[in-house]
């Protein structure tokens, strides 16, 4: 397991510094001065002393490397917009609260949703099941934003006074809940399905058929052999999830924690997926 884990992760850097690269070579194609934010022109002798301490007045290959030791370093450079702030200052104002709101959804998101769809699948054809995926389903039709509306209207505005919750700000956990219920809504309903539709394929296994025929008793044979197996999808539609709003490193980063999992829950990828 360890080599394999090894393996993934060296991989992992010449797809990162690709993406770094693209980046680089895209922003270059944008035409224009990224130091004039307003309409007056920037006097030469400024434009050539911010071109030589940002190395803009290097080859493209120089700069290249700049940017990579940028990135590598955690040094993002200046804010173009706001003055007397750098792009990390902007990182970690927003960034936390960004990361726990995220966290919060996907909690909640996986400790409904997968236990939904598994009671669901182990209830096949069950009024249970049928209710369940009548609310699942009607809930991923329903977009984000008027799942928000509604838990405002209903939980913030008019039952304000059972509830408490606000209609915005970001402070204490009363804050946290509505916003991390609507962002994780549509995630949720998303495991759901994946968990049912997965345990009902690997339920149809000959060797769940064989473990059954063994005299296994049924829990183990959930919890051992269908439920490892069937996390398998969900846990490739977390990683996305997780990351839909952040930079295209922290996907890859995401997809090489999928694959290391890949291998923890069926080790016969691990070759495989070398």
């Amino acid at each position: 397991m360890l080599k394999f884990i090894v393996r993934r992760v060296v991989w992992t850097v010449p797809v990162i510094l690709l993406v770094i690269f693209m980046t680089f070579m895209m922003m270059r194609q944008i035409k224009g001065n990224p130091f004039q934010v307003t309409e007056r022109a920037v006097p030469v002798s400024i434009q050539r002393n911010l071109d030589r301490k940002y190395h803009l007045d290097k080859p493209w290959y120089v700069q290249y490397a700049y940017y990579v030791k940028g990135v590598a370093t955690f040094d993002l450079g200046p804010s173009l917009v706001e003055r007397n702030q750098t792009v990390n200052d902007k990182i970690k104002e927003h960034f936390p609260i960004s990361l726990k709101l995220g966290l919060f959804a996907m909690t909640w998101a996986i400790l409904i949703g997968i236990p939904l769809g598994i009671v669901a699948a182990l209830k096949q054809n069950s009024i249970f099941d049928y209710a369940t995926m009548a609310f699942v389903n009607a809930g991923y039709a329903v977009p984000n934003f008027l799942v928000a509306t509604l838990l405002i209207y209903f939980f913030a505005v008019k039952w304000r006074d059972v509830t408490g919750f606000p209609t915005n700000g970001w402070g204490g956990w009363h804050s946290w809940i509505l916003p991390a219920l609507a962002l994780g809504h549509a995630p949720m309903t998303l495991f759901a399905r994946i968990v049912r539709g997965s345990m009902l394929e690997t339920l149809q296994q000959d060797y769940i058929r064989t473990a059954k025929a063994k005299g296994l008793r049924w829990r183990r044979v959930v919890g051992v052999h269908v439920l490892r197996n069937s996390l398998i999808p969900a846990v490739t539609a977390a990683a996305p999830l997780l990351v839909t709003v952040l930079l295209s490193v922290m996907i890859i980063v995401a997809n090489l924690v999928v694959d290391i999992l890949y291998g923890y829950l069926d080790p016969r990828t691990r070759d495989a997926r070398t």
